[in-house]
């Protein structure tokens, strides 16, 4: 029974936990036997990740010569080669560049589509409302706030908006919109937190009227 549940658990930590002195391939194939796959399956799982992550060339390298997102990546395949059905990750995401956080991404999305459960921990609320169907919120040891993510954004007011405008990135005109306070300016959007119950379409209009938009709230 021991050994079901443990083929049945993928655990991410956030500090690696890798052996530096070992090949890619030999650790990966290890660790998933152990959790119960024969070498054959081990290393068609290996196979098919190490693809999807770009990293086929890596396969023979040893771990301490990899970058350390990379190596980010190796510690995410090893919580994952034995194809579990749960997935517990501690802030995944710590040390990967944009580029390689939108691969991890789309590998939890992967394995979403595969049926596994998914949970994870993070500061980061905008990787919640992103990916998360349920949140959790933790202080000292006590649920501050359990639920959906979208009845826990009804429930306690928060109503964040994104825009994409045509030109005018800093958009000043927002500053005076009653309700509306903005909150992040960036090249491609400007993020704000709207009051409650504020018609969004109220911002729209206004961007409408102040040269153009590319998008709105969302």
């Amino acid at each position: 029974m021991r050994d079901v549940l443990r083929r049945h658990w993928g655990y991410l930590p956030e500090e690696r936990g890798l052996y530096p002195k070992v090949g890619v391939e030999d650790l990966l194939i290890f660790l998933a036997r152990l959790h119960g796959l024969s070498k054959a399956a081990a290393t068609r799982q290996l196979s098919e990740w190490l693809e999807r992550f770009q990293i086929t060339e890596y396969r023979k390298k040893k771990v301490e010569e990899l970058s350390k997102g990379n190596q980010q990546k190796i510690q995410f395949l090893a919580a994952i080669v034995h194809d579990p059905m749960i997935l517990i990750m501690d802030e995944p995401f710590s040390g990967l560049d944009p580029v390689n956080a939108i691969i991890l991404k789309e590998a939890f999305v992967e394995m979403r589509r595969r049926g596994k459960t998914i949970i994870f921990s993070t500061h980061q609320l905008e990787q919640v409302e992103e990916m998360c169907e349920d949140v959790l919120i933790i202080n000292k040891g006590q649920t501050v706030i359990a639920g959906s993510v979208r009845d826990v954004k009804r429930q306690h007011g928060r109503n964040v908006a994104r825009l994409k405008l045509d030109n005018d990135a800093e958009a000043r005109w927002l500053d005076t919109l009653e309700g509306v306070q903005v909150t992040k300016r960036r090249q491609d959007y400007i993020e704000m937190q709207l009051q409650a119950n504020l018609n969004p379409n109220l911002i729209v209009e206004a961007a409408l009227h102040n040269g153009g938009i590319i998008s709105g709230p969302r």
